[in-house]
């Protein structure tokens, strides 16, 4: 296993780490995730809220709350 460094938190190999990030930048360039990101821009991030997409449509979006987006208490992934 490869030393965790900086940029590699994962601890992959060079050869995997260069495979994962090809793949990253392969997902984040679709034409489904380019919409998306594009709207979210449009509509603005605050401090207080995320803007999530319903159904991981563009168009279709919700805004929740960060408290509740980063609750991870057992309650509510039970």
């Amino acid at each position: 296993m490869a030393k965790k460094r900086r940029g590699n938190s994962q601890g992959l190999s060079p050869t995997a780490l260069k495979a994962k990030r090809d793949r990253d930048l392969a997902m984040a360039k679709t034409p489904r995730r380019t919409a998306m990101r594009s709207q979210n821009q449009s509509i603005g991030q605050t401090s207080t809220r995320d803007i999530h997409h319903v159904n991981g449509v563009a168009g279709k979006t919700i805004y929740q709350s960060i408290s509740e987006n980063r609750d991870t208490s057992k309650e509510r992934n039970a």
